[in-house]
């Protein structure tokens, strides 16, 4: 996971300790983000019936499930590098106000292993029904980039928890590493989670021109999740009944939290990644909204259709007007390596997401050394990209001969590395 070092040091024994949070409001939601925690959506409240749309974790409990090792579960994670709960799940994100005429709130950050900026724009506009999120990933280097991007929803599971979606068609993954083609929900009926067995994914062959999946109990209350078209993918998993997919939800959750996940990503499943051009961005906005449904019950294709006319009758999310506009307030820091990027010449400086000299700590300071100096004087975490390969071939201290073999290893010339 170059050039990122494993997340590790956690423990099974829970105290209480302050988590910072940023609460967006209007007068019919109010969500709540986790800014040193991924920028994970933890919360999103319907004030008018004091339901939470989301399975709010009663506990923060990391578990070897990403790519970097500590994951948790709950909320709404955005998974941005490659296949895997990414990278900065469990790290800060910048987090700041937006210029804009109503409350946005901005969470931001340099991926360091795909060498992307991500951006994270969430309104409730006055009035809106809907909690709006606009993304924005930016290729800053010349050559194109592989992109892989899930936003991965939990959603609390009951026994009549039932999941739909606008396809006929899903590609099943039991983790036996194929993916099978099968009709959705088929027979016997996998759209109600709480019956399956064993855990598994379906990735579904999304139909509507506005991409859409939605997850409601036994009365029809639940959350309904629409995108602009670039967001195509549309997945749920669940963990299945099964005494391992218990184990793991009581690990997770603690007893009686179960969950599923409803997910929106780039490609059709997770097993695929797309070509991000240099020095492109893409952009796409999804929406968070309360469902209820009239009649939950009815067989499945009057159910879906019955959430098409809703989809319809919403129309389709327009693309957040906030991405280009300057940020006038940080209020929560993230990283230094995105001004450390800056300053090597990697990264254009911008007013939406600025990377200030300020962020840059002890972690950077090597690094400012081998750009100023040609030397790497101690012990440093890692840095890879073409930029930082070319200064460690000059450097001839013990260090930046190690980095050197690091960044080499990288690029997958490991006889060079050894």
């Amino acid at each position: 996971m170059l050039p990122y070092g494993a997340r590790d040091s956690y423990r099974r024994d829970p105290v209480e300790r302050e988590v910072p949070a940023i609460t967006l409001e209007n007068e019919h939601l109010r969500a709540v983000f986790l800014p040193g925690l991924g920028g994970r959506l933890w919360s999103l409240v319907e004030l008018s019936t004091g339901r939470e749309l989301l399975h709010r974790n009663p506990v923060i409990q990391p578990a070897n499930l990403a790519l970097r090792d500590a994951w948790f579960a709950g909320g709404v994670e955005w998974n941005l590098g490659t296949t895997g709960h990414w990278a900065l799940t469990c790290d800060p994100l910048h987090a700041a106000w937006v210029d804009a005429p109503y409350p946005v709130l901005r969470l931001y950050e340099y991926e360091r292993m795909r060498g992307l900026v991500v951006q994270i724009d969430a309104a409730l506009p006055p009035g809106s029904r809907a909690l709006v999120v606009s993304v924005a990933v930016r290729n800053p280097r010349p050559e194109s980039v592989p992109v892989y991007w899930w936003s991965t929803i939990a959603v609390p599971q009951t026994p009549g928890t039932r999941v739909l979606a606008p396809a006929t068609l899903a590609d099943h993954f039991g983790y036996a590493h194929r993916l099978t083609t099968v009709p959705y929900p088929g027979d016997p009926d996998v759209s109600r989670p709480g019956t399956w067995r064993a855990a598994a994914d379906y990735f579904f062959h999304v139909t509507s021109e506005t991409p859409w999946i939605a997850a409601v109990d036994a009365e029809g209350h639940g959350l309904l999740h629409t995108s602009t078209p670039r967001l195509r993918g549309r997945k749920l998993f669940g963990w299945g009944t099964s005494p391992g997919g218990d184990h793991w939800q009581r690990w997770l959750s603690g007893p009686r939290s179960p969950y599923l996940e409803i997910q929106a990503g780039l490609a059709r499943t997770q097993l695929q990644h797309l070509a991000l051009p240099g020095h492109t961005t893409w952009t796409w906005t999804e929406t968070y909204r309360p469902l209820a449904l009239p009649e939950p019950d009815a067989p499945y294709d009057r159910a879906r259709a019955a959430v098409d006319v809703l989809v319809q009758a919403s129309g389709q999310p327009e693309t957040g007007p906030w991405t280009e506009l300057p940020v006038t307030d940080v209020i929560h820091r993230g990283s230094g390596w995105g001004a450390l990027e800056r300053r090597a010449g990697g990264l254009p400086a911008s007013a939406a997401t600025p990377f200030p000299d300020d962020t840059l700590g002890a972690e950077q300071a090597p690094w400012l050394t081998l750009l100023e100096d040609g030397r790497l004087p101690g012990e440093a975490e890692c840095v890879v990209g073409a930029r930082w390969l070319a200064l460690l071939r000059a450097a001839a201290d013990p260090h930046g001969r190690y980095h050197l073999g690091l960044n080499l290893w990288s690029t997958g010339d490991r006889a060079a590395a050894l």
